[in-house]
């Protein structure tokens, strides 16, 4: 009983607890060892890395939904979830990802960095959307609300987006320190800035649309075409001169939406 009085008493530091201790401690399980050992991450490795990252903010949501509001809760975020019909301008959000993406790219490949030519994968956009799908049952679906009740939008915003940022940090150093090197810290930096930028873009719609659904889409939209469009065998100073520049042009679109909306002030 004391339990779930401390989790009804502090809901979000126990969901933000559960959910960085399933998610970092499954990408250390699964490929800590390597890390250490020098060796290369297989598929095999990261796909369950990536399965660890996804349980997270998935179950760690619907497990804290349960314990402070039971199942009529659950019932409320499903609501949520299969919250659909909100108007098509809602859904026109989703364009803006692959459309920014492939403006970058393009610019960064004629410009200076050839590596940065589009490319093509399909399967980057299905596992975009089941990123999404996981991740924004808990960030939109639980974190967000809770947080948005007692603080303005923006602080909301920046918050549960550096501790969005910051949930990748263990799987992005272990996947990725050995190849960007001394790039990898930059590279993260700006990634996260990103991050924030995303979560601006989402929570604006989200308090348009109360629907779930919708973030969990947009979010899809933007990993997915990120793993769709981006090619994925690049140095680590492309990674970092894309995230820059993505993450600059990522947020002029976020400040239009703030200042046209007056959300600095919500």
């Amino acid at each position: 009983m004391k339990k779930v009085n401390i989790v009804k008493r502090y809901p979000l530091i126990c969901y933000f607890f559960l959910v960085f201790i399933i998610s970092w401690g499954g990408c250390i399980l699964f490929g800590g060892s390597k890390f250490l050992l020098g060796q290369p991450m297989e598929i095999k490795d990261t796909m369950f890395m990536g399965l660890a990252m996804l349980a997270g903010p998935s179950l760690g949501g619907i497990t804290l939904t349960f314990l402070t509001e039971g199942r009529e809760g659950i019932q409320e975020l499903f609501d949520r979830i299969k919250k659909w019909k909100v108007g098509g301008r809602w859904y026109a959000v989703l364009a803006i990802f692959p459309l920014l993406i492939l403006i970058v790219l393009i610019l960064l490949s004629s410009v200076s960095t050839p590596d940065l030519t589009p490319t093509f994968f399909p399967i980057g956009i299905i596992l975009g959307l089941l990123a999404g799908f996981f991740e924004e049952t808990g960030w939109m679906g639980f974190a967000y609300p809770r947080m948005r009740s007692k603080q303005s939008f923006l602080r909301v915003c920046i918050y549960l987006g550096l501790l969005h940022a910051l949930w990748h940090i263990v799987a992005d150093f272990l996947s990725n320190y050995y190849d960007f090197g001394g790039i990898w810290l930059p590279t993260f930096m700006s990634f996260s800035v990103f991050v924030v930028a995303l979560r601006i873009i989402i929570a604006w719609v989200y308090e348009n649309t109360g629907s779930v659904l919708l973030s969990q889409l947009i979010h899809g939209s933007s990993s997915g075409f990120l793993a769709a469009i981006v090619p994925m065998e690049i140095a680590g100073k492309s990674w970092f001169i894309f995230y820059t520049i993505y993450a600059l042009v990522l947020w002029i679109v976020a400040v239009i939406i703030i200042l046209r909306n007056n959300l600095h002030k919500r």
